[in-house]
């Protein structure tokens, strides 16, 4: 079942009553709604005036929910995932840290390889020509030792974003700011399907900056991207003014979670899906298969 996303803008007060999420607002004319908490997948809180019981946040981290909180700019900040996210952690966790370097290397070939065919697809969807990315795919060895990755970004966002001046960075000029704020859902999404799979986010394959704390989920929503940006380019075709960061905008961004993708075959919302990708990668760790399965776009 595809969990709900619930996005708070404004003030409110939330507790929890027998299993349930109470929503309760200032306004007294506003009646309180209430909402299953096992139907509850992601919270973004982004007001800097909603009120949560402690009682709330032990029930959400029990069932796995996965909370944003926003800074002063609006931009998620900060996530809260619980610290046991499967009956098996501690068996899992060392599975993982007694992965190989051979086998990480292999883990990145084909997590960089699945991202150039991702962002080819997408580029293909728009008209463009795509035999360099999808040569490039094929050609990603051990480790990515001659940086494909790279050098398929410079020429895939000059094509996805064909305006003189753009580059992707997430202190650039419009449209980074979408992309930033998509990129963090999609981190959170994949922060908590790592968990819900026994592993620590933290460890990651590639990514080893010692002051990020979500390095793997940095490695394993890499070829999730695409979807992300695909949503950003429907904003920019929609014709409304994109500079500034709606709450449309948002929740259009945060729709990324019931996305369909084609995973294994067969189509899937990309939270499902993104479980899916995690338990492979811990199948991979304990040696019952090679191959991660990653989505692909349509």
């Amino acid at each position: 079942m595809v969990k709900r996303t619930l996005f708070f803008e404004n003030p409110a007060y939330l507790n929890l009553q027998l299993e349930q999420l109470v929503i309760s607002y200032p306004q007294e004319f506003v009646k309180p709604i209430t909402i299953p908490i096992e139907d509850i997948g992601i919270i973004v809180i982004e007001s800097l005036h909603v009120t949560i019981t402690s009682t709330l946040l032990n029930k959400l981290i029990q069932y796995g929910v996965g909370i944003f909180c926003c800074n002063e700019q609006h931009m998620p900040s900060g996530l809260m995932l619980p610290l046991e996210g499967h009956t098996q952690q501690t068996e899992r966790i060392r599975t993982q840290l007694d992965a190989s370097l051979p086998l990480k290397k292999n883990l990145w070939q084909q997590t960089v390889s699945a991202k150039i065919i991702n962002q080819a697809r997408l580029l293909h969807s728009r008209g463009q020509e795509v035999e360099n990315l999808m040569r490039w795919s094929r050609e990603v060895q051990s480790g990515d030792q001659k940086n494909h990755e790279a050098r398929a970004a410079v020429q895939y966002w000059s094509r996805l974003f064909p305006w003189e001046g753009f580059t992707r960075n997430p202190d650039g000029e419009s449209p980074n700011h979408l992309l930033n704020y998509g990129y963090s859902i999609l981190r959170g999404i994949t922060a908590r399907a790592i968990v819900s799979s026994g592993m620590l986010p933290m460890l990651g394959i590639f990514h080893k900056n010692k002051y990020n704390a979500f390095g793997l989920a940095d490695d394993i929503m890499e070829p999730y991207r695409p979807f992300v940006d695909a949503l950003v380019l429907e904003l920019v075709d929609s014709g409304e003014d994109y500079h500034q960061m709606k709450k449309e905008f948002k929740i259009h961004l945060m729709s990324i979670m019931r996305t369909d993708v084609l995973i294994d075959g067969q189509k899937s919302p990309l939270m499902v899906a993104m479980s899916r990708t995690t338990s492979s990668l811990y199948d991979c760790y304990a040696g019952k298969t090679r191959k991660i399965l990653y989505p692909l776009y349509v």
